[in-house]
């Protein structure tokens, strides 16, 4: 119980500002989440769980005592959200290691999106907006619209990263610019510094799991001509 008081009540000051040592925790399992995630590996779910169970607490603040004055019900609500995807992405991943032959297999084989599922990715961006924002502003999320695009545009990146699309990345940068200053505005430093951070880590994700999804892809179409040959 003393370390999770010290976790809920420490703080530090930053350039005049209160910071919260579980926004800055929480941050940073994030970000070891990503990078375990770009190498494919199983633990960056059980990892980012940790990580949204910190920042729950720092989003809703009315619950939880923060030095911010606003509470973000759409950055909270998808620490939930994210939690149970995490589930899903933990079980697959952990499915496909299992599964795996080859001794270097990750957890997913990173590949394009088809365009069946992009369509889908859209669908479901223009219903989750048309659902999330009515809600949010009703509860009286501050800067509702962006705060409703960053749940479904996290949820949906989540998601990809589970299924191994390499777009997912491109998603968390959408998600990653529009966080950025709306966490400025609402006092939460670390987190948009966090975020600002993401966004280069995400370009460079994107370029890492498309050189993978060329080699692997390459790799399949040379299969039959080795056959061919031992023929």
């Amino acid at each position: 119980m003393g370390t999770l008081r010290w976790l809920l009540d420490a703080r530090l000051e930053v350039a005049g500002s209160t910071v919260l040592w579980r926004e800055v925790i929480g941050n940073v399992f994030g970000l070891a989440s990503a990078l375990l995630g770009m190498r494919r590996l199983v633990w960056a779910w059980p990892i980012g769980m940790l990580g949204n169970a910190l920042l729950f607490t720092v989003f809703l603040g009315g619950a939880f005592a923060t030095p911010q004055a606003v509470d973000l019900y759409g950055q909270a609500g998808r620490q939930v959200f994210f939690f149970a995807v995490s589930v899903y992405g933990w079980w697959r991943w952990s499915r496909n290691r299992r599964q795996a032959t080859a001794p270097d297999a990750g957890g997913v084989v990173p590949r394009r999106a088809t365009n069946r599922e992009r369509v889908a990715l859209l669908g479901a961006v223009v219903v989750g907006m048309a659902l999330a924002y009515p809600v949010l502003a009703a509860l009286g999320s501050w800067g509702p619209l962006p705060d409703a695009w960053i749940l479904v545009g996290s949820l949906l990146a989540t998601y990809g990263m589970a299924r191994g699309w390499v777009e997912f990345w491109l998603i968390w940068i959408a998600v990653d610019t529009v966080g950025v200053p709306l966490l400025l505005q609402g006092g939460f430093y670390p987190s948009a510094a966090m975020y600002g951070v993401y966004g280069l880590f995400c370009a460079w994700g994107f370029v890492s799991w498309m050189r993978i999804s060329r080699a692997l892809r390459r790799r399949s179409e040379q299969a039959p001509s080795y056959v061919e040959a031992a023929v």
